[in-house]
């Protein structure tokens, strides 16, 4: 695996994302570049890849229902949880799991959850990816003291998608998020309901994320810190095993990590069948070798295991640094079954329809940059490091506008979160987006020296929203921005 400074160098000289061959070029190169030797020593506590079994997140039950409303009750909390067999490792988690429960969500069905904090440090909850008024969406601004508690309501007046709630206490969000407090939130909508797509025991989500753990399997923090968080973790388990049959299986991948970025493989280059991306279903799959997944995106894929046989395992691969191969280049191994029933699923070549690009009418450029390895330790978004009490943006209600979003750096990759709404992107630069961001999306990467031109409408709720960098060390070193819809 190369280091660092060398991946990100080798990326934006090859375009990522954008040259000709996009994905398939960069992970072509990167399998060409030499992997370093191990240089920091895992704990003794980490078990050999794939001796874990992998576990899914379960569903949490409301507490109460009614025609038009599901109630539910979370607290936040430590606890010590085995996630280094035989050890025990402090978290920060809501209702005692790592990730949390997963709330499962109807659109037209409004949710509303009880947060209570029982932690002893103020924390704010954001639903990533949801359209909420702004008093809901959990940006820091209004936080959860320690022993309060704070309703927050979802309305779901928008379409399925593949959400997840996470803290966004401003200054503490970096920590709190690594040290566990995320879950996920899954929206479904009759246009998802009425596909043929594998379903329920067959519907995996895979929430990736990186840790750093001492002698002692106590998660290690520093800001900033991405070469040393080396063993991966998959629903809270390391590298695991997950057996599957031979059939089709829809696996929602998120990446909760606050700084890794992952290129995925299967290791015998076998094909994902995209299905969705941040916000939702595609207009239709796309076939593709490789995934690229920046902290807090989502991608949904499909992989026929029928193609193996039973008895057989295959590796899910991760070819992006920083860190040794041998650990981090191996995120978790599929083992096939035997199918027990007939597979009636299937990925029809059309998934939905999009709403047509309006025409922008406002266009915009917006500058991330931070100080530069051995230079400082502060982030900015157009030059200034954030300000709560500093409205950057200003926009109107019902508008659409487009934005050139810029990464100024020269070695540091970044990418780009909007609250309150989901985005089209248009193109990187003077080449094409990759075909896997042809959705609705939130969250985008934007490698060293590039720039993505996006495009959004603002016309759900008018208030004051955050957009920063999500590889989260860099907004809570100021990497982020506010902007107010009127």
């Amino acid at each position: 695996m190369s280091t660092r400074r060398q991946l990100l160098r080798l990326g934006a000289a090859s375009g990522i994302l954008g040259a000709t061959g996009g994905l398939a070029s960069l992970a072509d190169r990167l399998a060409a570049t030499p992997a370093a030797a191990a240089t920091v020593a895992p704990p003794a506590t980490v078990p050999a890849p794939f001796t874990v079994p992998l576990t899914v997140p379960q569903t949490l039950r409301p507490v109460r229902r009614t025609a038009t409303t599901d109630y539910y009750s979370v607290m936040m909390h430590r606890r010590r949880l085995e996630i280094l067999p035989g050890t025990r490792t402090e978290v920060y988690t809501y209702n005692g799991d790592l990730p949390g429960p997963t709330i499962r969500a109807r659109s037209g069905r409004r949710v509303v959850v009880r947060q209570r904090n029982r932690l002893d440090m103020p924390t704010a909850v954001h639903l990533h990816g949801g359209a909420t008024t702004p008093d809901d969406d959990g940006s820091g601004g209004v936080t959860i003291a320690p022993g309060g508690e704070r309703v927050y309501t979802y309305p779901n007046h928008q379409p399925h998608a593949t959400l997840w709630m996470h803290d966004h206490a401003h200054h503490m969000e970096a920590e709190h998020l690594y040290r566990g407090l995320s879950s996920l939130y899954l929206l479904t909508d009759a246009t998802e309901e009425a596909l043929p797509l594998p379903r329920g025991r067959f519907d995996v989500p895979l929430v990736l994320r990186d840790a750093h753990f001492d002698a002692e399997a106590q998660l290690v923090w520093t800001m900033d810190d991405v070469e040393n968080r080396n063993t991966i973790l998959v629903n809270g388990r390391p590298t695991p095993r997950f057996e599957v049959q031979a059939r089709r299986y829809r696996l929602r991948l998120v990446n909760s990590s606050n700084m890794r970025i992952f290129l995925l493989r299967l290791a015998d280059s076998g094909i994902f069948n995209v299905i969705g991306s941040d916000g939702g279903l595609l207009e239709a799959p796309v076939d593709t070798p490789y995934l690229l997944l920046s902290p807090g995106e989502r991608l949904e894929v499909v992989v026929d295991f029928a193609r193996y046989a039973p008895g057989s395992s295959v590796v899910l691969e991760n070819l992006m640094g920083p860190g040794p191969t041998d650990q981090v280049g191996q995120v978790m191994r599929f083992d096939v079954v035997p199918a027990t029933a007939r597979d009636r699923s299937a990925v029809p070549a059309r998934l939905r329809t999009l709403p047509t690009l309006p025409t922008p009418t406002v266009r915009r450029q917006v500058e991330l940059r931070m100080d530069e390895p051995g230079t400082g330790h502060r982030a900015y978004i157009d030059g200034k490091v954030f300000d709560p009490d500093r409205i950057d943006t200003t926009i109107a209600w019902g508008t659409t506008e487009e934005w050139t979003v810029t990464n100024a750096n020269t070695t540091i990759p970044h990418n780009f979160h909007m609250h309150l709404v989901q985005f089209r992107v248009l193109d990187r630069g003077p080449n094409p987006a990759d075909p896997t961001e042809s959705g609705l999306k939130d969250t985008v990467t934007i490698f060293p020296g590039q720039s993505v031109r996006l495009q959004a409408t603002f016309n759900t709720w008018r208030g004051v929203y955050p957009y920063h960098c999500h590889m989260v060390d860099h907004s809570g070193m100021g990497m982020m921005a506010q902007f107010r819809v009127v």
